[in-house]
Protein backbone atom coordinates (compact mmCIF):
# COMPACT_ATOMS: atom_id res chain seq x y z
CA UNK A 1 0.00 0.00 0.00
CA UNK A 2 1.88 2.78 -1.28
CA UNK A 3 1.01 6.66 -0.92
CA UNK A 4 0.96 7.89 -4.46
CA UNK A 5 -0.60 11.71 -3.68
CA UNK A 6 -0.32 12.33 -7.53
CA UNK A 7 -1.56 8.71 -8.84
CA UNK A 8 -4.58 9.96 -6.23
CA UNK A 9 -5.14 13.47 -8.10
CA UNK A 10 -4.90 12.38 -10.94
CA UNK A 11 -8.41 10.04 -11.15
CA UNK A 12 -11.92 10.79 -11.08
CA UNK A 13 -13.50 8.69 -9.01
CA UNK A 14 -17.32 7.07 -8.76
CA UNK A 15 -17.34 7.56 -4.88
CA UNK A 16 -14.57 9.69 -2.67
CA UNK A 17 -15.07 8.36 0.77
CA UNK A 18 -14.06 10.87 3.17
CA UNK A 19 -12.65 9.70 6.93
CA UNK A 20 -10.14 6.37 7.47
CA UNK A 21 -12.46 4.77 10.88
CA UNK A 22 -13.81 1.76 10.62
CA UNK A 23 -16.87 2.53 8.80
CA UNK A 24 -14.98 4.86 5.96
CA UNK A 25 -12.68 1.62 5.72
CA UNK A 26 -15.68 -0.24 5.26
CA UNK A 27 -17.26 1.74 2.80
CA UNK A 28 -14.32 1.91 0.62
CA UNK A 29 -13.30 -1.34 1.20
CA UNK A 30 -17.10 -2.63 -0.34
CA UNK A 31 -17.56 0.06 -2.76
CA UNK A 32 -13.94 -1.04 -4.57
CA UNK A 33 -15.05 -5.14 -4.42
CA UNK A 34 -18.45 -4.00 -5.91
CA UNK A 35 -16.57 -2.41 -9.04
CA UNK A 36 -16.97 1.33 -7.71
CA UNK A 37 -13.90 3.41 -8.70
CA UNK A 38 -12.85 4.27 -4.77
CA UNK A 39 -11.02 6.98 -2.74
CA UNK A 40 -10.32 7.14 0.70
CA UNK A 41 -9.02 10.07 2.54
CA UNK A 42 -8.39 10.52 6.46
CA UNK A 43 -6.95 13.99 8.09
CA UNK A 44 -4.81 11.63 10.73
CA UNK A 45 -3.74 7.83 10.42
CA UNK A 46 -5.92 5.29 9.65
CA UNK A 47 -8.54 4.29 13.19
CA UNK A 48 -6.66 6.83 14.59
CA UNK A 49 -9.52 8.00 16.42
CA UNK A 50 -12.73 6.36 17.73
CA UNK A 51 -11.90 3.20 15.71
CA UNK A 52 -8.79 2.73 18.22
CA UNK A 53 -10.00 4.00 21.37
CA UNK A 54 -12.32 0.89 21.97
CA UNK A 55 -13.42 -1.88 24.60
CA UNK A 56 -12.08 -4.21 21.83
CA UNK A 57 -15.09 -5.97 21.56
CA UNK A 58 -17.69 -7.26 19.01
CA UNK A 59 -20.41 -8.01 20.94
CA UNK A 60 -24.71 -8.22 20.39
CA UNK A 61 -24.93 -5.60 23.20
CA UNK A 62 -26.52 -7.49 26.25
CA UNK A 63 -27.51 -3.97 27.63
CA UNK A 64 -29.38 -2.45 24.94
CA UNK A 65 -32.12 -5.45 25.74
CA UNK A 66 -32.70 -3.15 28.50
CA UNK A 67 -34.45 -0.26 25.69
CA UNK A 68 -35.74 -3.13 24.18
CA UNK A 69 -33.64 -2.71 20.86
CA UNK A 70 -34.19 -6.04 20.12
CA UNK A 71 -33.66 -5.80 16.61
CA UNK A 72 -30.02 -3.77 16.70
CA UNK A 73 -28.87 -6.87 19.06
CA UNK A 74 -30.24 -9.50 16.60
CA UNK A 75 -28.48 -7.82 13.98
CA UNK A 76 -25.25 -7.52 16.48
CA UNK A 77 -25.19 -11.19 17.18
CA UNK A 78 -25.18 -11.86 13.06
CA UNK A 79 -22.85 -9.35 12.79
CA UNK A 80 -20.56 -10.67 15.50
CA UNK A 81 -20.72 -14.13 13.52
CA UNK A 82 -19.75 -12.86 10.27
CA UNK A 83 -16.79 -10.78 11.87
CA UNK A 84 -15.63 -14.32 13.38
CA UNK A 85 -15.61 -16.06 10.41
CA UNK A 86 -13.99 -13.08 8.03
CA UNK A 87 -10.98 -12.48 10.47
CA UNK A 88 -10.89 -15.27 12.96
CA UNK A 89 -7.16 -13.86 13.59
CA UNK A 90 -8.09 -10.57 14.72
CA UNK A 91 -12.07 -11.64 16.74
CA UNK A 92 -11.80 -14.15 18.77
CA UNK A 93 -14.62 -15.56 21.55
CA UNK A 94 -14.28 -13.99 25.28
CA UNK A 95 -16.32 -15.09 28.16
CA UNK A 96 -17.54 -12.47 30.26
CA UNK A 97 -18.57 -13.13 34.16
CA UNK A 98 -21.09 -10.90 35.68
CA UNK A 99 -21.49 -11.37 38.97
CA UNK A 100 -24.53 -10.83 40.69
CA UNK A 101 -25.17 -9.11 44.57
CA UNK A 102 -27.59 -8.42 46.87
CA UNK A 103 -27.83 -4.90 46.54
CA UNK A 104 -27.74 -4.63 43.24
CA UNK A 105 -30.56 -3.01 40.94
CA UNK A 106 -30.27 -5.49 38.41
CA UNK A 107 -31.85 -8.68 40.23
CA UNK A 108 -30.24 -12.25 39.45
CA UNK A 109 -33.15 -13.52 37.71
CA UNK A 110 -33.19 -10.73 35.65
CA UNK A 111 -29.80 -11.29 34.55
CA UNK A 112 -30.27 -14.63 33.72
CA UNK A 113 -33.50 -13.62 32.16
CA UNK A 114 -31.48 -11.15 29.93
CA UNK A 115 -28.51 -13.81 28.78
CA UNK A 116 -31.45 -16.63 28.21
CA UNK A 117 -32.86 -14.08 25.60
CA UNK A 118 -29.19 -12.80 24.22
CA UNK A 119 -28.68 -16.30 23.63
CA UNK A 120 -31.87 -17.12 21.76
CA UNK A 121 -31.57 -13.69 19.75
CA UNK A 122 -28.14 -15.64 18.79
CA UNK A 123 -30.50 -17.89 17.25
CA UNK A 124 -27.61 -20.24 14.78
CA UNK A 125 -24.97 -17.65 15.63
CA UNK A 126 -24.33 -18.10 19.29
CA UNK A 127 -20.90 -19.05 20.31
CA UNK A 128 -21.20 -20.82 23.39
CA UNK A 129 -24.73 -21.16 25.48
CA UNK A 130 -24.40 -19.40 28.49
CA UNK A 131 -24.58 -21.31 32.42
CA UNK A 132 -25.60 -20.05 35.61
CA UNK A 133 -22.33 -19.72 38.33
CA UNK A 134 -22.78 -20.28 41.80
CA UNK A 135 -20.98 -17.61 44.27
CA UNK A 136 -18.70 -20.33 45.22
CA UNK A 137 -17.74 -21.12 41.17
CA UNK A 138 -17.13 -17.18 40.69
CA UNK A 139 -14.74 -17.07 43.57
CA UNK A 140 -12.71 -19.97 41.85
CA UNK A 141 -12.94 -17.79 38.10
CA UNK A 142 -12.25 -14.57 39.52
CA UNK A 143 -10.10 -14.82 42.59
CA UNK A 144 -10.17 -11.99 44.61
CA UNK A 145 -13.77 -10.91 43.85
CA UNK A 146 -15.67 -9.38 46.53
CA UNK A 147 -17.86 -12.53 48.25
CA UNK A 148 -19.95 -10.86 50.38
CA UNK A 149 -23.56 -10.58 49.25
CA UNK A 150 -22.67 -12.74 45.99
CA UNK A 151 -25.69 -14.83 45.29
CA UNK A 152 -24.11 -16.23 42.36
CA UNK A 153 -24.32 -15.13 38.06
CA UNK A 154 -23.93 -16.23 34.53
CA UNK A 155 -21.46 -16.53 32.41
CA UNK A 156 -22.31 -15.69 28.85
CA UNK A 157 -19.97 -15.39 25.78
CA UNK A 158 -19.04 -12.48 22.77
CA UNK A 159 -16.00 -11.88 21.47
CA UNK A 160 -12.64 -9.78 21.31
CA UNK A 161 -11.18 -7.70 18.29
CA UNK A 162 -7.64 -5.71 18.01
CA UNK A 163 -9.84 -2.78 16.91
CA UNK A 164 -7.04 -0.99 15.28
CA UNK A 165 -5.84 -4.00 13.10
CA UNK A 166 -9.43 -4.78 11.94
CA UNK A 167 -9.90 -1.23 10.50
CA UNK A 168 -6.40 -0.97 8.90
CA UNK A 169 -7.39 -4.39 7.10
CA UNK A 170 -10.25 -3.26 5.71
CA UNK A 171 -7.89 0.14 4.47
CA UNK A 172 -5.18 -2.87 3.25
CA UNK A 173 -8.21 -4.61 1.28
CA UNK A 174 -9.88 -1.85 -0.31
CA UNK A 175 -6.43 -0.92 -1.83
CA UNK A 176 -5.21 -4.47 -3.15
CA UNK A 177 -8.53 -4.06 -4.42
CA UNK A 178 -7.61 -1.07 -6.06
CA UNK A 179 -8.84 1.79 -4.42
CA UNK A 180 -6.97 5.05 -3.79
CA UNK A 181 -5.69 5.53 -0.20
CA UNK A 182 -3.98 7.71 1.79
CA UNK A 183 -4.26 9.17 5.68
CA UNK A 184 -3.02 12.60 6.80
CA UNK A 185 -4.97 14.16 3.79
CA UNK A 186 -7.63 16.80 5.25
CA UNK A 187 -10.57 18.09 3.73
CA UNK A 188 -10.67 21.94 3.64
CA UNK A 189 -14.15 22.37 1.92
CA UNK A 190 -16.26 21.08 -0.88
CA UNK A 191 -16.30 21.68 -4.27
CA UNK A 192 -19.89 22.85 -5.78
CA UNK A 193 -21.17 23.26 -9.26
CA UNK A 194 -24.62 24.66 -9.33
CA UNK A 195 -24.66 23.32 -5.78
CA UNK A 196 -24.06 19.96 -6.17
CA UNK A 197 -20.76 18.86 -4.65
CA UNK A 198 -18.33 17.21 -6.77
CA UNK A 199 -15.02 17.42 -5.34
CA UNK A 200 -13.22 18.58 -2.34
CA UNK A 201 -10.17 20.67 -1.34
CA UNK A 202 -7.95 18.67 0.83
CA UNK A 203 -4.62 19.09 2.42
CA UNK A 204 -1.47 16.92 2.57
CA UNK A 205 0.53 17.15 6.02
CA UNK A 206 3.25 15.24 5.42
CA UNK A 207 4.00 16.29 1.59
CA UNK A 208 2.74 19.84 2.93
CA UNK A 209 0.41 20.98 0.25
CA UNK A 210 -3.12 21.53 -1.28
CA UNK A 211 -4.40 19.33 -4.08
CA UNK A 212 -7.91 18.45 -4.86
CA UNK A 213 -9.88 15.48 -5.59
CA UNK A 214 -13.19 15.04 -7.59
CA UNK A 215 -16.02 12.37 -7.40
CA UNK A 216 -19.74 11.13 -8.51
CA UNK A 217 -20.51 10.67 -5.05
CA UNK A 218 -19.24 11.64 -1.86
CA UNK A 219 -19.35 10.00 1.38
CA UNK A 220 -18.36 11.44 5.13
CA UNK A 221 -17.72 8.70 7.54
CA UNK A 222 -16.57 11.04 10.21
CA UNK A 223 -17.23 9.97 13.32
CA UNK A 224 -17.26 12.56 15.66
CA UNK A 225 -16.33 15.33 13.25
CA UNK A 226 -19.43 14.66 11.42
CA UNK A 227 -20.63 18.05 12.49
CA UNK A 228 -17.73 19.99 11.87
CA UNK A 229 -17.55 19.16 7.95
CA UNK A 230 -21.65 19.47 7.70
CA UNK A 231 -21.51 23.08 8.66
CA UNK A 232 -19.01 23.47 6.05
CA UNK A 233 -21.75 21.88 3.07
CA UNK A 234 -24.29 24.02 4.90
CA UNK A 235 -23.32 26.78 7.70
CA UNK A 236 -27.48 26.82 9.03
CA UNK A 237 -27.14 22.67 9.12
CA UNK A 238 -28.66 21.82 13.03
CA UNK A 239 -26.62 19.35 15.08
CA UNK A 240 -26.60 15.92 14.25
CA UNK A 241 -24.54 14.11 16.50
CA UNK A 242 -23.95 13.42 20.04
CA UNK A 243 -20.77 12.74 21.32
CA UNK A 244 -19.98 10.26 24.67
CA UNK A 245 -16.87 9.66 26.03
CA UNK A 246 -15.51 6.57 26.84
CA UNK A 247 -12.44 6.40 28.93
CA UNK A 248 -10.26 3.16 29.72
CA UNK A 249 -7.23 1.95 31.33
CA UNK A 250 -4.54 -0.76 30.79
CA UNK A 251 -3.73 -2.36 33.98
CA UNK A 252 -0.82 -3.98 34.90
CA UNK A 253 -1.54 -7.95 35.70
CA UNK A 254 -4.49 -10.07 34.67
CA UNK A 255 -7.59 -10.33 37.18
CA UNK A 256 -9.14 -13.38 35.28
CA UNK A 257 -8.40 -15.32 31.92
CA UNK A 258 -12.73 -14.37 31.66
CA UNK A 259 -13.65 -11.01 31.37
CA UNK A 260 -16.01 -9.30 33.80
CA UNK A 261 -19.37 -7.22 32.79
CA UNK A 262 -20.31 -5.25 35.95
CA UNK A 263 -22.92 -2.56 36.84
CA UNK A 264 -21.46 0.24 38.52
CA UNK A 265 -22.87 1.38 41.64
CA UNK A 266 -22.92 5.11 41.38
CA UNK A 267 -25.37 4.54 38.61
CA UNK A 268 -27.31 2.38 36.47
CA UNK A 269 -23.68 2.07 33.57
CA UNK A 270 -21.81 -1.13 33.00
CA UNK A 271 -17.98 -1.19 33.08
CA UNK A 272 -15.46 -4.01 32.05
CA UNK A 273 -12.40 -5.35 33.39
CA UNK A 274 -10.89 -7.66 30.54
CA UNK A 275 -8.14 -9.78 29.42
CA UNK A 276 -6.22 -7.62 26.84
CA UNK A 277 -2.61 -8.56 25.41
CA UNK A 278 -1.33 -10.26 29.00
CA UNK A 279 -2.72 -7.04 30.85
CA UNK A 280 -6.40 -5.43 31.76
CA UNK A 281 -8.12 -3.11 29.92
CA UNK A 282 -10.48 -1.89 32.50
CA UNK A 283 -13.28 0.69 31.06
CA UNK A 284 -15.20 2.23 29.38
CA UNK A 285 -16.96 5.57 31.10
CA UNK A 286 -20.53 6.80 29.25
CA UNK A 287 -20.47 10.89 29.83
CA UNK A 288 -21.50 13.62 27.66
CA UNK A 289 -18.95 15.17 25.77
CA UNK A 290 -19.49 19.08 24.66
CA UNK A 291 -15.53 19.85 23.54
CA UNK A 292 -14.24 19.79 20.43
CA UNK A 293 -13.20 15.76 19.12
CA UNK A 294 -9.36 16.93 19.00
CA UNK A 295 -8.96 17.34 22.66
CA UNK A 296 -10.98 14.65 24.68
CA UNK A 297 -8.45 13.73 27.14
CA UNK A 298 -8.35 10.94 30.12
CA UNK A 299 -8.86 13.24 33.14
CA UNK A 300 -8.08 12.62 36.99
CA UNK A 301 -12.15 12.30 37.46
CA UNK A 302 -12.47 9.26 34.89
CA UNK A 303 -9.56 7.37 36.61
CA UNK A 304 -11.05 8.09 39.83
CA UNK A 305 -14.36 6.77 38.55
CA UNK A 306 -12.95 3.53 37.18
CA UNK A 307 -10.46 3.21 40.47
CA UNK A 308 -13.99 3.64 42.85
CA UNK A 309 -15.59 0.68 40.80
CA UNK A 310 -12.65 -1.60 41.08
CA UNK A 311 -12.34 -0.97 44.59
CA UNK A 312 -15.94 -2.49 45.39
CA UNK A 313 -15.33 -5.46 43.36
CA UNK A 314 -12.03 -6.36 44.61
CA UNK A 315 -11.98 -4.47 48.05
CA UNK A 316 -8.45 -6.67 48.66
CA UNK A 317 -6.68 -5.27 46.00
CA UNK A 318 -5.10 -1.88 46.13
CA UNK A 319 -4.97 0.05 42.65
CA UNK A 320 -2.72 2.06 41.86
CA UNK A 321 -1.81 4.85 39.11
CA UNK A 322 1.71 3.61 38.79
CA UNK A 323 0.30 0.39 37.13
CA UNK A 324 -1.26 2.00 34.71
CA UNK A 325 0.79 1.16 31.37
CA UNK A 326 -1.75 3.88 29.34
CA UNK A 327 -4.90 4.99 29.18
CA UNK A 328 -6.96 6.52 26.51
CA UNK A 329 -10.49 8.49 25.62
CA UNK A 330 -12.48 7.93 22.56
CA UNK A 331 -15.63 9.70 21.71
CA UNK A 332 -18.50 7.62 20.66
CA UNK A 333 -20.82 9.21 17.96
CA UNK A 334 -24.47 8.73 18.37
CA UNK A 335 -27.02 9.75 16.29
CA UNK A 336 -28.58 12.83 17.98
CA UNK A 337 -31.48 11.93 20.81
CA UNK A 338 -32.64 13.22 24.05
CA UNK A 339 -32.06 11.21 27.36
CA UNK A 340 -28.82 10.36 29.07
CA UNK A 341 -26.18 8.72 26.66
CA UNK A 342 -26.18 5.71 27.81
CA UNK A 343 -29.62 4.89 26.93
CA UNK A 344 -28.89 6.86 23.37
CA UNK A 345 -29.65 4.30 20.43
CA UNK A 346 -26.48 2.96 18.70
CA UNK A 347 -27.95 2.43 15.85
CA UNK A 348 -26.84 4.42 12.30
CA UNK A 349 -28.26 6.61 10.05
CA UNK A 350 -27.74 7.51 6.35
CA UNK A 351 -28.46 11.37 5.73
CA UNK A 352 -27.82 12.70 2.20
CA UNK A 353 -27.61 16.76 2.41
CA UNK A 354 -28.96 19.08 0.20
CA UNK A 355 -25.55 19.19 -2.05
CA UNK A 356 -25.39 15.44 -2.78
CA UNK A 357 -22.94 14.63 0.26
CA UNK A 358 -24.04 11.32 2.13
CA UNK A 359 -23.16 11.57 6.21
CA UNK A 360 -22.60 8.08 7.83
CA UNK A 361 -23.89 9.06 11.44
CA UNK A 362 -24.18 6.82 14.60
CA UNK A 363 -23.53 3.44 14.57
CA UNK A 364 -21.40 0.97 16.50
CA UNK A 365 -18.08 -1.24 15.93
CA UNK A 366 -19.57 -4.72 15.04
CA UNK A 367 -22.08 -3.85 13.00
CA UNK A 368 -19.74 -1.68 10.45
CA UNK A 369 -20.14 -3.96 7.58
CA UNK A 370 -23.69 -3.77 7.90
CA UNK A 371 -23.32 -0.06 7.73
CA UNK A 372 -21.13 -0.18 4.65
CA UNK A 373 -23.64 -2.22 3.18
CA UNK A 374 -26.65 0.07 4.14
CA UNK A 375 -24.56 3.48 3.07
CA UNK A 376 -23.58 2.11 -0.57
CA UNK A 377 -27.21 0.39 -1.41
CA UNK A 378 -28.44 4.04 -0.77
CA UNK A 379 -25.61 5.80 -2.67
CA UNK A 380 -26.24 3.50 -5.42
CA UNK A 381 -29.69 2.02 -5.19
CA UNK A 382 -29.91 -1.77 -7.17
CA UNK A 383 -25.87 -1.97 -7.64
CA UNK A 384 -24.48 -3.31 -4.38
CA UNK A 385 -24.71 -6.41 -3.99
CA UNK A 386 -24.86 -8.11 -0.38
CA UNK A 387 -21.22 -8.86 0.71
CA UNK A 388 -22.15 -10.91 3.84
CA UNK A 389 -20.68 -14.54 3.31
CA UNK A 390 -18.04 -13.02 0.69
CA UNK A 391 -16.28 -9.93 3.20
CA UNK A 392 -13.00 -11.01 4.46
CA UNK A 393 -10.29 -8.52 5.43
CA UNK A 394 -6.76 -8.34 4.36
CA UNK A 395 -5.20 -11.22 6.45
CA UNK A 396 -8.39 -13.81 6.07
CA UNK A 397 -7.51 -17.28 4.62
CA UNK A 398 -5.97 -20.75 5.32
CA UNK A 399 -2.56 -20.97 6.99
CA UNK A 400 -0.96 -24.00 5.82
CA UNK A 401 1.62 -24.83 7.90
CA UNK A 402 2.04 -24.84 11.88
CA UNK A 403 4.21 -22.30 13.72
CA UNK A 404 6.96 -25.30 14.31
CA UNK A 405 7.07 -25.83 10.62
CA UNK A 406 7.05 -22.24 10.00
CA UNK A 407 9.89 -21.73 12.77
CA UNK A 408 11.91 -24.25 10.99
CA UNK A 409 11.64 -22.70 7.10
CA UNK A 410 12.31 -19.35 8.15
CA UNK A 411 14.79 -20.22 10.78
CA UNK A 412 13.37 -18.13 13.69
CA UNK A 413 11.53 -19.26 17.14
CA UNK A 414 8.41 -21.17 17.46
CA UNK A 415 7.07 -18.45 19.59
CA UNK A 416 7.42 -15.95 16.93
CA UNK A 417 5.95 -17.70 14.36
CA UNK A 418 2.88 -18.19 16.49
CA UNK A 419 2.25 -14.86 17.46
CA UNK A 420 2.79 -13.78 13.42
CA UNK A 421 0.04 -16.12 12.74
CA UNK A 422 -2.32 -14.44 15.30
CA UNK A 423 -1.29 -11.02 14.36
CA UNK A 424 -1.43 -11.07 10.54
CA UNK A 425 -3.50 -14.00 9.72
CA UNK A 426 -2.45 -15.60 6.13
CA UNK A 427 -0.50 -12.47 5.79
CA UNK A 428 2.38 -13.70 8.37
CA UNK A 429 4.23 -15.23 5.61
CA UNK A 430 4.42 -11.47 3.87
CA UNK A 431 6.42 -10.64 7.12
CA UNK A 432 8.44 -13.01 6.87
CA UNK A 433 9.43 -12.72 3.10
CA UNK A 434 11.46 -9.60 4.65
CA UNK A 435 14.06 -11.19 6.51
CA UNK A 436 15.48 -12.24 3.04
CA UNK A 437 16.51 -9.12 2.35
CA UNK A 438 18.09 -8.77 6.33
CA UNK A 439 18.38 -11.74 8.34
CA UNK A 440 18.26 -9.16 10.96
CA UNK A 441 14.71 -8.48 10.49
CA UNK A 442 14.45 -11.80 12.45
CA UNK A 443 15.39 -9.72 15.60
CA UNK A 444 13.14 -8.78 18.39
CA UNK A 445 13.18 -5.37 19.02
CA UNK A 446 12.43 -5.46 22.53
CA UNK A 447 12.44 -8.25 25.16
CA UNK A 448 8.76 -7.25 26.26
CA UNK A 449 7.14 -8.59 23.16
CA UNK A 450 7.60 -10.75 20.58
CA UNK A 451 7.77 -8.23 17.57
CA UNK A 452 10.82 -8.47 15.29
CA UNK A 453 12.31 -6.10 13.23
CA UNK A 454 10.63 -7.23 10.01
CA UNK A 455 7.24 -6.35 11.29
CA UNK A 456 8.20 -2.49 11.61
CA UNK A 457 9.42 -2.64 8.27
CA UNK A 458 6.27 -4.23 7.15
CA UNK A 459 4.27 -1.37 8.68
CA UNK A 460 5.88 1.23 6.41
CA UNK A 461 6.40 -0.40 3.16
CA UNK A 462 3.02 -2.46 2.78
CA UNK A 463 0.80 -0.91 6.09
CA UNK A 464 1.50 2.97 5.13
CA UNK A 465 2.98 3.54 8.73
CA UNK A 466 4.30 7.19 8.48
CA UNK A 467 4.73 8.07 12.01
CA UNK A 468 6.28 7.09 14.88
CA UNK A 469 2.86 6.45 17.01
CA UNK A 470 1.22 5.03 13.38
CA UNK A 471 3.80 2.27 14.32
CA UNK A 472 3.64 1.94 18.18
CA UNK A 473 0.21 2.42 19.01
CA UNK A 474 -2.17 1.41 15.56
CA UNK A 475 0.16 -1.25 13.36
CA UNK A 476 1.98 -3.23 16.01
CA UNK A 477 0.11 -2.25 19.19
CA UNK A 478 3.22 -2.26 21.34
CA UNK A 479 1.66 1.35 23.41
CA UNK A 480 0.03 -1.82 25.13
CA UNK A 481 2.83 -3.27 26.15
CA UNK A 482 4.52 -3.00 29.66
CA UNK A 483 7.84 -1.90 28.48
CA UNK A 484 9.49 -0.22 31.62
CA UNK A 485 12.40 0.61 29.74
CA UNK A 486 11.31 2.30 27.15
CA UNK A 487 13.21 0.36 24.51
CA UNK A 488 10.46 -0.23 22.03
CA UNK A 489 10.04 3.25 21.17
CA UNK A 490 13.23 3.80 20.89
CA UNK A 491 14.38 1.43 18.62
CA UNK A 492 11.26 2.02 16.58
CA UNK A 493 12.49 5.60 16.31
CA UNK A 494 15.96 4.91 15.46
CA UNK A 495 14.32 2.47 12.51
CA UNK A 496 12.01 4.89 11.06
CA UNK A 497 14.81 7.43 11.28
CA UNK A 498 17.23 4.78 9.45
CA UNK A 499 14.45 4.08 6.94
CA UNK A 500 13.29 7.54 6.19
CA UNK A 501 17.00 9.30 5.70
CA UNK A 502 17.36 6.23 3.21
CA UNK A 503 14.33 7.19 1.39
CA UNK A 504 15.82 11.00 1.46
CA UNK A 505 13.50 12.58 3.33
CA UNK A 506 12.70 12.70 7.62
CA UNK A 507 9.81 10.65 9.47
CA UNK A 508 6.98 13.13 10.23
Amino acid sequence: MKRDIQKLMREHYDLLVIGGGINGAAIAHMAVLNGLKTALVEKNDFASGTSSKSSKLIHGGLRYLENFEWGLVQESLKERFVQMKNAPHLVHPLGFIIPVYKQDRRPLWLIKMGVSLYDFLSGPYVIQRHRFLRACEIQQLVPGVKSDNLLGGVLFYDAQMNDARLCLENVLSADQLGARVANYIEVKGLIKDNGRAVGVEAYDSIERRFLELRAKKIVCALGPWTDSLMRKDNPGASEKMRLSKGVHLVYRGIFSEHALLVPTREDRRIFFVIPWLSHTLIGTTDTEYTDGPDKVEVKEEDIVYLFQELEQLFPEHVFRKENIITSFAGLRPLSYQKGPTAKVSRRHVIERSYSGVFYVIGGKYTTYRKIAEDCLKTIMPGKIVDTEKDFPVYGSGPIQETPAQASRRYDIDQETAQALMQFYGARYQDVLALTARDPQFKQRICSCSPVIRAQVVYAVEVEMALKEEDVLLRRLTLGYNDCRGGQCRREVRKMLAGYFHQEGRSPS
